[in-house]
């Protein structure tokens, strides 16, 4: 069973940047493509941001331009880079793929943009 590890969270002013990652257990990332999402408490868990398999990426029109989507196949990573953090962005980070039959999520990292 995959295991999928989120990090790289933490407490960020306005305007800041985090680089979060997702190590998975095993070599997936070349066969399928994987989405970061996010969960704002009393709201529902939703894609922010998603790399296919053959590196096409897309992002959710709130994130564009301030979220980058990247992966490393040899460190079964994902990575999310994230500038221009503002207050609305709080919220806990998971990844998983963006379609398909998921994985089983992990604990996801706390992301908190507050001066």
């Amino acid at each position: 069973q995959v295991q999928l590890v989120e990090s790289g969270g933490g407490l960020v002013q306005p305007g800041g940047s985090l680089r979060l990652s997702c190590a998975a257990s095993i070599n997936i990332f070349s066969i399928y493509g994987m989405g970061w999402y996010r969960q704002a408490p009393g709201k529902q868990r939703e894609l922010v941001a998603s790399i296919k398999s053959g590196g096409v990426t897309n992002y959710a029109e709130s994130v564009k331009g301030r979220f980058t989507i990247s992966r490393d196949n040899a460190k079964n990573t994902v990575y999310l880079q994230m500038n221009s953090l503002q207050p609305e962005d709080t919220a806990v980070y998971y990844c998983n793929r963006p379609s398909g039959i998921q994985y089983t999520w992990g604990q996801g990292t706390q992301v908190t943009v507050s001066s």
